[in-house]
């Protein structure tokens, strides 16, 4: 089953269910996916890691959303960014906790051999790639940038 097939089976239990907050953000996916395929016009469809991509940049989008509305003292206006955030991290792969982020970059400085800052566009290049949609690239740069300092 397709991410959109998904996404339109969860929007129908959410209008039945009269759960605005999650037809409201399983909407916005449906709108991003509708978009990125019109810009990839001949294709068809989205493929895996761009439908991962597409994602991961809505749940990113929310959370920033919601820290400026907290910085602002709007908690009723954050709440719902952070609750959308969580409906549309649903349809990602499960992520990896610290620990588990630390193990693999370690492993890739030592298959790269990079020491130092000057290595660390090599070592985040593979760790972004090999960690794609179980990672936030975020975490994974404060842990890299940890390890080579």
């Amino acid at each position: 089953m397709s991410l959109q097939e998904k996404v339109m089976t969860e929007m129908k239990a959410a209008m039945r269910a009269k759960d605005s907050n999650k037809l409201e953000a399983l909407r916005a996916v449906k709108s991003a996916i509708l978009l990125a395929q019109t810009n990839a016009a001949g294709k068809d469809g989205l493929n895996e890691d761009e439908e991962l991509k597409l994602l991961q940049k809505l749940v990113k989008q929310r959370k920033e959303s919601a820290a400026i509305y907290k910085e602002q003292g709007r908690e009723d206006l954050a709440q719902p960014e952070l609750d959308q955030a969580a409906v549309i991290e649903s349809f990602l792969p499960e992520q990896m906790s610290e620990e588990e982020i630390e193990k693999e970059v370690e492993a890739i400085i030592a298959k790269t051999g990079a020491t130092g800052m000057q290595g660390m566009g090599k070592v985040m290049g593979i760790a972004s790639k090999e960690l794609a949609g179980k990672a936030d690239g975020k975490t994974i740069s404060m842990i890299v940038k940890k390890k080579l300092a």
